[in-house]
């Protein structure tokens, strides 16, 4: 079994970080994106969509997409449990993975490809317009989000989710994406705090 990875690009992370809090370790392939390795033939080979992550298991399986892939370790190791126990908390965990992934990773990573310089070789076209229709779409969904947070520890309770590692993400990213938390959002700050400070947040 390996992943292939990409470093510090947010789906990547994602995965480590799903990984360490359950204690897995899996030998990392690394991949390149500056240079452009996820579109050369060998990585086109694993994953036709070049995107990272990939996991190859060892019969030559390959599965693509961070929750997915996080999802088939949460069956193979489902302590402690990150996708929530009972219907009830396994549909919430589900419902708020779902609504950070689109609501804030997907609109900070729009923000970040269509405008950032660095992205010009990957982002073909670059549609500037869109980058900037993204960024008060990020700010609506993090004052939903602080609202949320008002009376939680986590974004599903009192338990730690896939969710929060999709929102520790999230945020995280939206530096290279040169967006910033605003400060009267004291809930979003004082929970990406907490969950910045768990060992797992460094992989």
């Amino acid at each position: 079994m390996k992943l292939y990875d990409a470093g510090r690009a947010p789906n990547p992370r994602r995965v480590r970080i799903f990984l360490a809090e359950k204690g897995i370790e899996v030998p990392l392939v690394p991949i390149d994106l500056g240079r452009l390795e996820h579109k050369a033939p060998a990585f086109i080979a694993v994953n036709p969509l070049k995107r990272t992550p990939a996991l190859e298991l060892d019969d030559g399986t390959v599965l693509t997409e961070s929750i997915a892939i996080c999802r088939y370790f949460e069956e193979l190791h489902p302590e402690p449990p990150l996708f929530g126990t009972g219907p009830l908390e396994c549909a919430m965990v589900e419902m708020w993975q779902r609504r950070i992934e689109f609501g804030l990773l997907g609109t900070v990573a729009a923000v970040f490809r269509h405008l950032h310089p660095a992205m010009a070789e990957m982002e073909v076209p670059q549609v500037a317009a869109w980058g900037e229709t993204n960024k008060p779409k990020v700010l609506e969904f993090l004052h939903f989000l602080d609202r949320h947070l008002a009376d939680r520890t986590f974004v599903c309770g009192d338990t730690f989710s896939v969710a929060d590692i999709t929102g520790l993400v999230a945020i995280d990213f939206m530096k290279p994406a040169r967006l910033a938390v605003p400060d009267d959002l004291s809930n979003v700050k004082r929970w990406h705090a907490d969950i910045s400070a768990r060992p797992s947040a460094r992989a």
